[in-house]
């Protein structure tokens, strides 16, 4: 057990990856509940970010996983232009076998602890439902059901939000924002990914994808016979003539193998974490592939969950949503003129407002 809470201090307090603010850690016996609370920066404002409800193999792997997630989400606060700072938190376990209305009034319970400083929201393992029952203890809730005074789904926002940001990427690329005539893979056409092709057959543009979930594929097939559906991603990124490779499915979508292989000039999707490593950004870069950074193009659904806590307007949202094609292009701009990928371009453009704020 020491070796990990070193792993961990180590991080926290002296890696590239720390100087998060406050990392708490939850435990209600009676319940199940182990959780972590990680809050990167306030600095823009209250942290804002989900909750992740994940069977992790070690405590050791949580910790590391929620403090990874809430620098992302910094980051992508500071980039979507909201008043807040990154948080996220962890659940242990698997959601399936231990979820409950008393292990999440629970986890209300801590998040309501920190007086406002953490605002929680859906993530992987956790649904509107879930939000209900956890916002009975806490009201820094957000993702509610319109029922309980909520938005809802954010899918919506998160798709459209993509959809400008791959509009950018065309804009930047080929002088033309429309993506008529491009084809455009789509790899995972789930919540997000099956309103993105919507998007993307509506604009003209010709659509293939891939999805582990036969009844995924079928929804879109079915509705729309014109669009190409693959065996797996490994056969969608090496598509001939591919235009833009959507990743809306798991992280880790750009790795060592992958990138070597992809045919497509541009790559904008809704997944978080798709660069497997540091590094891959530059690879991309090399072989001459634009990458529209997945913190800023997916932050569709955060800026919903933040409207939220000001009494959800849907055109509102969509409106600083709309930004984010303007954000993306400046993004492509800064990363020319400073002679580095995209990627890299956000993260100072994030980390100077952040600074910025600390500074006032």
């Amino acid at each position: 057990m020491t070796d990990v809470t070193d792993g961990v201090l180590h991080t926290l307090f002296h890696s590239d990856q720390g100087g998060h603010e406050q990392v708490v850690l939850c435990q209600d016996r009676a319940s199940g509940l182990k959780a972590v609370i990680a809050i990167h920066s306030t600095a823009l404002g209250p942290a804002l970010g989900g909750t992740r409800f994940y069977p992790y193999a070690t405590e050791e792997e949580a910790v590391a996983d929620a403090l990874n997630l809430a620098r992302g989400m910094s980051y992508k606060n500071a980039m979507a232009g909201l008043d807040h700072g990154g948080g996220k938190a962890v659940i242990i376990g698997d959601p399936d076998k231990i979820k409950s209305d008393e292990l999440l009034l629970a986890y209300g319970r801590f998040v309501a602890s920190l007086g406002g400083r953490y605002v929680t929201a859906c993530d992987v393992g956790t649904y509107v439902a879930d939000m209900d029952v956890v916002a009975r203890e806490c009201r820094w809730t957000t993702g509610r059901s319109p029922e309980h005074g909520g938005a809802g789904d954010s899918s919506v926002l998160t798709a459209f939000g993509v959809f400008q940001g791959m509009r950018a990427s065309a804009q930047h690329l080929w002088g033309d924002p429309s993506l008529r005539g491009r084809k455009v893979g789509v790899a995972g056409v789930g919540k997000v990914g099956h309103i993105l092709v919507e998007h993307l057959l509506k604009d003209g543009a010709e659509v293939v994808v891939t999805d582990v979930r036969e009844d995924s594929i079928l929804r879109i097939t079915s509705k729309h016979p014109e669009v190409t559906a693959v065996a797996d991603t490994a056969a969608l990124i090496r598509t001939e003539g591919l235009d833009v490779y959507a990743p809306c499915a798991l992280g880790g979508a750009l790795s060592d193998e992958s990138v070597p292989v992809l045919t497509a000039r541009v790559v904008c999707g809704a997944a978080n974490n798709q660069l497997e490593h540091p590094g891959v950004e530059k690879d991309l870069a090399d072989r001459g592939i634009l990458y529209a950074p997945d913190y800023v193009v997916n932050a569709g659904g955060v800026i919903q969950v933040a409207d939220e806590l000001h009494g959800f307007d849907f055109d509102r949202c969509k409106a600083k949503a709309s930004k984010i094609f303007d954000t993306t292009l400046a993004i492509f701009a800064r990363a020319k003129r400073d002679g580095i990928p995209p990627a890299a371009a956000a993260d100072r453009i994030a980390e100077q407002r952040i600074a910025e704020a600390r500074r006032h």
